[in-house]
C-alpha cells in the first residue's frame, strides 16, 4: 500500500483502523510504465500527482486534493500482474493474514511494515487478490469514500462462500465496534459500512476461464461525472472500452488493468 499521510499530517483529520475496519480503504494499481500510467489516468479521471514516500517508482493520485489511488510502477521489477487492488482496513495485518491462509487463501507479499501501519497482499482460496491495511487511514475515510472511489465488486465462483471466507478475515458482521454489515440484496452480497454501500459480491465467475476478467477478482469501480468522456478519453489514450451503458462502462488501461467508471447519477 503507498502511504503518503506525514506530507498531510496537520491538515486532515487522522484516522486508525482500529476504528474503521472490514471496509476497503484503498485501492492500489501495478504498471509497467509509470509516466503513460500517470497519463492515461490523468485524462480519463482528471487525476493529479504527487510523489510517494516509497521511492520514485511511486505515486499518489489526487482527486481535489484528496488522495484516492496509489500507483506502483514496480510490474516488471517485481514480476507481478497489471492490475487494480483494494485494500482492506484490519485491526492487526498479521492476525489477519493468519486468517487468511487457515480458510484456504494465501499470502502473496507480507504483512510487512510501513510506517505507520502494516500490509500485506493476499488471495482469497479462488484466488482473487486483495490487500489488507493496519495503521492509519490517508485522510479521514468518509472523505476518502466520497472523493473518487465508488464500491468495489468481487467476481466469484460462490458469492455466500467467499462472503464466509471474507467475513471471517475482515471481521465482517461481529459485534465489534466499527465492523461491516453484510445484507443480501438483489441477488448479490451486499457489505455495508456507515450505512454506505462499499462492496458487493457476485457469483459466476469462473475460476479456470482463459480470459482473466472472467476468472474470480475484485474490480474497482470509480465515480465520475461523465461515462461517454471518460470511455472516449480510455481510447484516445491506448486503452479500451470493455463494455458500456449509459450509467457505467468497464475501461482497460494500456497496461491491461481492468477498471469500472460509474456515474454519479447511477450510484
Amino acid at each position: 500500500m503507498n502511504h503518503d499521510s506525514t506530507s498531510r499530517a496537520g491538515t486532515a483529520h487522522v484516522v486508525s483502523t482500529h476504528s474503521i475496519f472490514g471496509a476497503p480503504c484503498w485501492v492500489s494499481l501495478t504498471s509497467r510504465d509509470l509516466p503513460a500510467t500517470e497519463e492515461f489516468y490523468g485524462a480519463v479521471l482528471g487525476w493529479q500527482w504527487r510523489p510517494g514516500r516509497l521511492g520514485d517508482r511511486f505515486r499518489i493520485a489526487t482527486a481535489d486534493g484528496a488522495p484516492v489511488a496509489g500507483i506502483a510502477g514496480v510490474a516488471t521489477m517485481w514480476q507481478m500482474a497489471v492490475a487494480w487492488t483494494p485494500y482492506f482496513a484490519v485491526r492487526s495485518a498479521d492476525e489477519a493474514a493468519w486468517r487468511a491462509q487457515e480458510r484456504g487463501g494465501t499470502a502473496a507479499v507480507g504483512p510487512l511494515s510501513f510506517p505507520p501501519g502494516r500490509a500485506a497482499l493476499l488471495a482469497d482460496r479462488d484466488g482473487a487478490s486483495f490487500g489488507i491495511w493496519e495503521g492509519e487511514l490517508f485522510t479521514a475515510w468518509e472523505t476518502w469514500r466520497r472523493a473518487q472511489p465508488a464500491f468495489i465488486k468481487l467476481h466469484t465462483r460462490d458469492a455466500f462462500d467467499a462472503a464466509i471466507f471474507y467475513g471471517e478475515v475482515l471481521e465482517w458482521a461481529t459485534d465489534r465496534p466499527g465492523c461491516c454489515e453484510v445484507h443480501y440484496e438483489g441477488g448479490e452480497v451486499v457489505l455495508r459500512s456507515r450505512g454506505d454501500v462499499v462492496a458487493r459480491i457476485e457469483s459466476g465467475a469462473l475460476e479456470e476461464a482463459p480470459d482473466p476478467a472472467i476468472r474470480p477478482h475484485w474490480q474497482v469501480h470509480f465515480t465520475v461525472a461523465d461515462v461517454t468522456a471518460c470511455a472516449r478519453a480510455a481510447e484516445l489514450h491506448g486503452g479500451s472500452v470493455l463494455s458500456k451503458g449509459s450509467d457505467e462502462a468497464v475501461l482497460r488501461d494500456p497496461d491491461g488493468a481492468q477498471f469500472t467508471v460509474t456515474s454519479r447519477r447511477g450510484r
